[in-house]
């Protein structure tokens, strides 16, 4: 139960610093994506449920606060699908590794990227994929992956606390 209360306080204290620190922080107009990144962390440390689980929530927050017209259910699905897919990797998980999350962040920011193109755009005939790539995707990405050196770090840790507070159990007098 712990867990899960303190996967909401995280899920919500990402989705607050996305829309305000980071807001400010955006360079031409472009921020990077936390939540996606603590949906690929979660996904990638503790396995498939529970990116499935972080994934919904965070995409749910999106599509209420951002959503994509008058749908309620897109970011949360599309969320949903990168923190299970990213919880495959969890064999191959190893403490303390950063060139993996962050290559697993670059790759799940891209598939985020061009399938938001393909849903919001490509669908409404806007035919330019590549100068939505050259200056949105792609910039992103990297300032994804250059904040999942920081943000990773921290996630790795609070995910050890609470691996630990797990394994001890009830203490008793």
């Amino acid at each position: 139960m712990r867990r899960k209360i303190t996967l909401a306080v995280l899920i919500l204290a990402v989705f607050i610093l996305q829309g305000t620190i980071f807001q400010t922080l955006s360079i031409a107009s472009i921020s990077p994506n936390l939540l996606l990144i603590l949906t690929v962390s979660f996904g990638f440390m503790r396995g498939k449920q529970e990116g499935l689980f972080v994934g919904f929530f965070c995409g749910l927050l999106i599509d209420i606060f951002y959503g994509y017209e008058n749908v309620v259910g897109f970011y949360a699905l599309l969320y949903m699908y990168i923190g299970f897919f990213n919880g495959f990797l969890y064999k191959v998980f190893y403490d303390e590794d950063i060139k993996v999350p962050m290559l697993l962040v670059g790759v799940s920011d891209l598939a985020y990227g061009l399938v938001v193109y393909g849903i919001q755009f490509l669908l409404r005939g806007r035919l330019d994929v590549f100068v939505y790539l050259y200056r949105i995707i792609i910039p992103e990405m990297v300032y994804t992956v250059l904040i999942t050196v920081i943000f990773y770090r921290i996630l790795f840790w609070l995910n050890r606390k609470l691996t630990e507070t797990e394994w001890e159990g009830p203490r008793l007098p």
